[in-house]
Parts: structure tokens; C-alpha cells; sequence
């Protein structure tokens, strides 16, 4: 038997996957490491974190499956996206890594604006949010001057990873498409807006496909973590990339929703040309000349969180939740909005908070837990809503994450989005996906399509039933009117909030 290694990279931990030929997970190793939050709105990482722990969980892996190390072929990376890291001339970090989630860029976000105008659209095909990497860039070169002095080349944080296993540099499309560098449709660091901010071309590192070979692990790692110089080291991708190739979405009609403590509706997408005019992300995927739309919701999974931690801190999600399917669509006239943090697809707006509307004496616990499922489930139809509106098919959908574990959930998702919904045997998502592309490079299969038909089990579907289909769509249509109205007095607030 042979196996591949996927290594996704999180924001709290990097977990490592050994993969056989079947598809099947034959071990797996985790490794946390630190946040630091130095000012309000910060989020860093140290990136030699992630090597050290990358390292202990290859040598736990290694050691406990108990095989011999040429049994294992190939290795590649799924990543968060967006983080900066950036190496000096001898391809060190001269600072500490500023992640996705980090917010102190808004004064860049409106100076790129002001800068690109119309080719921010056109040529990246997002718009600036504080999360992108080219936000980071402007703020180091502003407020650090003497880092950004010694800063000759960037990276993200699986290509990091990647260099100090392999000692080669590079960066894949689909996490590219993430800097605002990069000339999406035309798969090229775009030259307009490197002039447009004064940075060189050298300073992006070489693009390659996320199934591309490119290199071997060093002796050093080999020695560290019991693998072989001889395995093959492949790309990877983006997180949300290689979970959509870890859930299988490879083709037209294909759509992702994953409900973790935020929300992603993904969609694949061949036409490189379609524009959905900034209002929600438009990406390079993992598979060759494909690409995919994605929308976020800040708080999906967190608003059900929270509700519990607030309202039942002592009980369990089963127990919270039981009676919830006996509660009929529009939780009996209750409207839960899931703002909690502001909100990004449709509204990128940090200042917009939730809230429960309809609320009466009939109302008992239930109902509320009932209309936040179905609030975080609205604002994820809020993106296939303006995927149909532009012309996509959206008919099946494969569910992840904390909304694929209840029944009622995933019926709910079905009924509301109109669609059938799809669960997993065996939800490993970015891990998955990124074995799936080292698979797939080492030459197991002859395209993702057919390693995704190995390795990507479906479970339960769930199709949508008429009835309930209808009254959703009455309400959804509520639902969408809150935010233009709530939006003024959010703002008044704001203004008294300690």
C-alpha cells in the first residue's frame, strides 16, 4: 500500500492527514500554536511556529502508522489565506506574520481604492478588504519602515511552511488570487498594480498550479520526521480551494456550504469572465484553468455558539436543539439576523449587529434557537441568491462543518436554499483536499474529477420540499429588507458602545 500526506495549515493548529489509495484516513496528527493580539484588531503568528509544529505532527504521524517511509509518495499543503510573511535576503522572516483575521489596514483598503479605481474590479476581481495581503504590504511599508526596508521577497503561510521543508519558493493560483496582486483571469502577478504601488516584480514569488511538483523534503526534515528525501512534494492550495476539492465541487452546478464559527457558499465556476461585480469573492480553484465564487458569513456557526453559550451554557447542541424539527419554517413569526461581528457577503459591514426580530409572549426558547439556524442559513442563501441572479446553477449542494451534523439543519439548508443538500461519510475538507492534490500530482489519477470519486463519499441528501420551499422564500424576502432597515440605527449605537 502507498499513501500521500495533506497538511492543512489553520489559523489555530496545522493537522496532517495520511492518506491511502482508497481515499481512506489512515492516521492523523495535530499540532496547536500561538496567537498574539499585541493592539486591538491584531492577529499574528510566528511562522517558524508553524514549522516546528508541522515537523512534530510529520514525526507522530510517521512513527504511528507503523509504515515504512517509501510508502509514502507524495505530500502537499492547504493554507490560510491572505497571511503576510515576509523574508529578507536570506529568506528569514523579518517580522512576525499578519494574518487573515487581522483588521488594521482600513486606511490601505481606501488607499487602494483611491489608486486602482475600476482595475481593482477588473483586474484582481475583489474588492480591498482589511483581510487581503496587499493591505499588509502598505501598512508594513508605512508604520515599519525599517522591516519593509530588509523585505525582499513575500509569502503566505503554507508557502512558507512548504520553503523550509523544501527550500524552494513558491506560490499557487488559488492562494494567490487572495494578495490583490494577482491578475485572476489572466493567472499572472498583474503588473498594474505592482507599478501602481511601486513594489517589483521579484518581490512576488513564482505562480504554479496546486497539483505542481515542486520539490523534495530536505535531508534535514527527513531526518526530523522519519519520511524520505524521495517523496514528492506538490503545491497546494488555498483553504477554501482544497476544501471545495476535498468535497468534491470540480464541476458546473457544484456548490459547497460549510458552517463553521463563519460560513462559506462556494461555487465552482469555468466562465473566468463572469462578474459579480465585487459583491462576492471571485477566486482561482485548486483544478487547472477553473476558478469559483465564494460568499462569507462572518457569524454562522458563532451565532448558534453564542446563543448557547448566553442561553443555555450547561446544556449540550443536542440538547439545546431537541424539539427544533417540530418547529415549523419561520420559527412562528420569529427573524434572527446573525450580525454579531458585522457581516461580509452581501454587506461588508463592520458596524451592522444582529437582531431578533417579531419577537412576542407565544415565544419560547426553542423558536429563538429554531430562527437563529434559520437567520445563519438565510444569510448563506444571501450568496446563492446572487449566484442564480448572475446566471449560475446552483442545484446540489454538499454540506460541511457544524450545519452537516443535524438532520433538521441540513433539511433546513435544503429547503431554504431550494436545492439538494448533500452530506459527507467522512468530512476531512482542506486536509482532504490538499492529499487529494498530492494524489493526484503523484499520479494516481488522471484528473481530480477521478480521485474525487475514490476518495469523496457522499452520505445522506436531503431534497427540498415544496411546502416548506415556499414559506421560505416569503421570508427570505423579509430577511433581506432588515439590513437597509436596521443599518441607520446600528450605526447611532455604535456611537454608545463602551
Amino acid at each position: 500500500m502507498s499513501y500521500v500526506i495533506g497538511i492543512d495549515l489553520g489559523t489555530s493548529a496545522v493537522k496532517a492527514l495520511l492518506v491511502d489509495r482508497s481515499g481512506t484516513v489512515a492516521a492523523e496528527a495535530s499540532r496547536s500554536y500561538p496567537l498574539f493580539h499585541e493592539h486591538s484588531g491584531w492577529s499574528e503568528q510566528k511562522p517558524d511556529d508553524w514549522v516546528d509544529a508541522t515537523i512534530e505532527a510529520l514525526r507522530e504521524l510517521a512513527s504511528s502508522a507503523g509504515i515504512a517511509a517509501d510508502a509514502i509518495e507524495g505530500i502537499s499543503f492547504s493554507g490560510q489565506m491572505h497571511g503576510l510573511v515576509l523574508l529578507d535576503g536570506e529568506g528569514n522572516p523579518v517580522r512576525n506574520a499578519i494574518l487573515w483575521n487581522d483588521t488594521r489596514t482600513t486606511e490601505q483598503c481606501r488607499e487602494i481604492e483611491r489608486t486602482l479605481g475600476d482595475k481593482l474590479l477588473s483586474v484582481t476581481r475583489n474588492p480591498a478588504l482589511e483581510g487581503f495581503t496587499l493591505p499588509k504590504i502598505l501598512w508594513v511599508r508605512q508604520y515599519e519602515p525599517e522591516a519593509f526596508a530588509k523585505a525582499k521577497l513575500f509569502l503566505l503561510p503554507k508557502d512558507y511552511l512548504r520553503y523550509r521543508l523544501t527550500g524552494e519558493l513558491h506560490m499557487d493560483y488559488s492562494d494567490a488570487a487572495g494578495t490583490l496582486m494577482l491578475d485572476v483571469a489572466g493567472k499572472a502577478w498583474s503588473s498594474e498594480v505592482l507599478e501602481a504601488f511601486g513594489l517589483p516584480e521579484g518581490f512576488c514569488p513564482p505562480l504554479v498550479e496546486s497539483h505542481g511538483l515542486v520539490g523534495a523534503i530536505l535531508p534535514s526534515i527527513a531526518e526530523n520526521t522519519g519520511l524520505s528525501t524521495a517523496v514528492k512534494v506538490f503545491a497546494g492550495g488555498a483553504d477554501n480551494a482544497c476544501g471545495a476539492i476535498g468535497s468534491g465541487i470540480l464541476s458546473e452546478g457544484l456548490t459547497l456550504c460549510s458552517i463553521g464559527t463563519s460560513g462559506v457558499i462556494l461555487s465552482y465556476e469555468n466562465d473566468k469572465t463572469k462578474d459579480f461585480a465585487g459583491k462576492v469573492h471571485f477566486f482561482n480553484h485548486g483544478k487547472e484553468n477553473a476558478f469559483y465564487v465564494m460568499g462569507v458569513t462572518l457569524a454562522a456557526g458563532y451565532s448558534l455558539s453564542w446563543f448557547k453559550k448566553t442561553f443555555a451554557p450547561n446544556e449540550s447542541f443536542d440538547q439545546l436543539l431537541e424539539g427544533v424539527g417540530a418547529v415549523k419554517p419561520g420559527a412562528n413569526g420569529l427573524l434572527f439576523t446573525p450580525y454579531l461581528v458585522g457581516e461580509r457577503t452581501p454587506h461588508a459591514d463592520s458596524v451592522i449587529r444582529a437582531s431578533f426580530i417579531g419577537v412576542d409572549g407565544s415565544h419560547e426558547r426553542i423558536h429563538f434557537a429554531r430562527a437563529v439556524m434559520e437567520g445563519i442559513t438565510y444569510s448563506l442563501n444571501e450568496s446563492v441568491d446572487m449566484f442564480r441572479r448572475a446566471g449560475k446553477k446552483v442545484d446540489t449542494i454538499i454540506s460541511i462543518g457544524g450545519g452537516a451534523q443535524n438532520p433538521v439543519w441540513l433539511q433546513m439548508q435544503a429547503d431554504i436554499f431550494n436545492a439538494t443538500v448533500v452530506a459527507l461519510e467522512n468530512e476531512q475538507g482542506p486536509g482532504l483536499g490538499a492529499a487529494m492534490l498530492a494524489a493526484y500530482g503523484a499520479g494516481w489519477f488522471d484528473s481530480l474529477e477521478s480521485c474525487a470519486d475514490k476518495f469523496v463519499k457522499h452520505a445522506d441528501s436531503y431534497k427540498p420540499q415544496p411546502e416548506a420551499v415556499a414559506a421560505y422564500e416569503g421570508i427570505f424576502k423579509v430577511y433581506q429588507q432588515v439590513y437597509e432597515q436596521t443599518r441607520g440605527l446600528n450605526e447611532a449605537i455604535a456611537l454608545y458602545r463602551g
